[in-house]
């Protein structure tokens, strides 16, 4: 079995889906009468694979269930992650609070389909998204073998993760811009790119001499596993699918 984190803290400077939706929290909009929060752990215990659910949040007193577990966030992401790596311990999937669609079933073919790396990530096929979520507007990371969007889903597989999320901190702002993310994958990755020859795995490998540790990816067959709510657009979509407007 394997213990969860789930990201719900604020970025420094506030987070204006939540001032849109009226509450301090994006991870407490409600979405068909549930907070967010409160669907992914739902999700999370109902896969039956995780054991252990850890929430990480600035404000620690907003979270009352009394199955799961919470430590104060950091000012980071990738700060929460390290700090609830060294308290938790290893192996830690990890997802967000934002990830309102999570299935149980999304959890258990992620875990099933972990390479065997030291770090791994979810990713899904541009077109399986798109067929899922017509409406949905995704940053997409083009190869040669596809495009792909994150699904925000990783897991870290023992203690030598700890030097891959402090790294990760480096290339954090990066996540919403591909191109500059490439930079850091070295003049090899980026030859192979503009000659239209970068694989998914040879960027993983790229990313984990980066990141200092082996990393791999696994390809989630699911396209809504890609849909997160990050903007007022996202929240109308998710709404509508959950709500079935």
């Amino acid at each position: 079995m394997t213990t969860a984190l789930v990201l719900a803290g604020v970025r420094p400077g506030g987070d204006p889906l939540a001032e849109f939706a009226g509450v301090s929290h994006k991870a407490l909009i409600p979405i068909g009468g549930v907070a967010m929060l409160d669907r992914v752990v739902d999700a999370l215990r109902a896969s039956g694979r995780i054991d252990r659910i850890v929430v990480s949040i600035d404000r620690p007193e907003l979270v009352t269930r009394p199955d799961v577990e919470v430590l104060r966030s950091g000012q980071t992401l990738s700060a929460s992650v390290s700090d609830a790596l060294e308290k938790l311990g290893a192996p830690l999937f990890v997802t967000t609070a934002d990830h309102a669609l999570l299935e149980p079933e999304w959890v258990g073919y992620f875990l099933d389909h972990l390479p065997e790396t030291t770090v791994a990530a979810g990713l899904a096929r541009s077109e399986n998204v798109m067929a899922a979520t017509p409406d949905t507007k995704r940053t997409f990371l083009r190869f040669s073998d596809g495009a792909f969007s994150g699904c925000n889903m990783f897991f870290l597989r023992d203690a030598s993760a700890v030097e891959a999320v402090r790294r990760w901190r480096e290339v954090e702002a990066l996540r919403k811009k591909p191109l500059k993310m490439l930079v850091r994958l070295g003049p090899g990755a980026i030859l192979s790119y503009l000659l239209g020859r970068l694989t998914l795995a040879r960027a993983a490998a790229a990313a984990g001499r980066v990141l200092g540790a082996s990393a791999g990816v696994v390809e989630l067959p699911f396209g809504r596993a890609a849909v997160d709510v990050d903007k007022p657009a996202d929240l109308i979509l998710v709404r509508r699918i959950v709500e079935g407007g």
